[in-house]
């Protein structure tokens, strides 16, 4: 399949990937936000493309323990030569707190709450999968990370419950994604890339098709950042 795309070969290949993933995807789960903080004050604003098309973040270190998030994420792709199409927006917020350990250790853990919506079609010879939904997301995510001017590299197990409503339908997951994050660049600006999965827990339960793989890149910018 085709995909028309007006953004860069990332995205096309993400892109596939969902459709060949899994049919109208209801629940595509976005980019992580890990911020790894050192210090009060610090800003890191990030654009990031991958399975969950474009996905701005933005995270501040209120204190010296407790850190704020603002994620979105948004897609829209459709096909050349089919009817076939998946779009959603979505925005979350979270707080959270964070600390240190050894020389470069982190540890942090957020919890969130986002809401949005999604519409999606998948149609070929032999059947038809779609969907239009509103959905709610509620998640908690600890992480264990290092941080230097150089590399900075975070392991994060992110848990989601998250809830549908299409038409007279309610339904929910609850989900655990475990996801690996490399920045590298200097100082003030890095590339980042970020690879998970997003597992069931109650796989047998869950009525609506979802997105199984979090992959994406993206750059980020940090301000306020004491470096050491």
């Amino acid at each position: 399949m085709i995909m028309k795309m007006n953004l860069n070969p990332v995205l096309v290949i993400c892109a596939a990937a969902i459709l060949a993933c899994s049919c109208a995807p209801v629940y595509v789960p976005n980019t992580v936000n890990v911020p790894l903080f050192t210090n009060r004050n610090e800003i890191q604003a990030s654009l990031h493309a991958g399975t969950s098309g474009f996905d701005p973040r933005i995270a501040y270190a209120v204190t010296n323990h407790l850190g704020l998030m603002v994620n979105a994420s948004f897609m829209n792709n459709t096909s050349d030569s089919t009817d076939n199409f998946h779009k959603h927006r979505f925005f979350e917020g979270g707080a959270g707190y964070y600390t240190h350990f050894a020389t470069r250790g982190k540890f942090e853990t957020f919890l969130g709450f986002g809401s949005g919506r999604v519409s999606s079609l998948y149609s070929n010879n032999i059947w038809t999968s779609s969907s239009d939904a509103r959905f709610n997301r509620i998640f908690i995510q600890p992480s264990l990370g290092f941080t230097t001017k150089v590399v900075d590299l975070g392991l994060s197990s992110r848990l989601v419950l998250v809830g549908f409503n299409q038409d007279s339908e309610r339904n929910s997951g609850f989900f655990v994604e475990p996801v690996l994050t490399l920045k590298a660049g200097y100082d003030h600006i890095k590339a980042v890339g970020q690879l998970g999965f997003s597992l069931p827990v109650n796989e047998d339960e869950i009525p609506f098709n979802y997105q199984p793989l979090i992959i994406s890149l993206g750059i980020q910018a940090n301000f306020g950042k004491i470096f050491k």
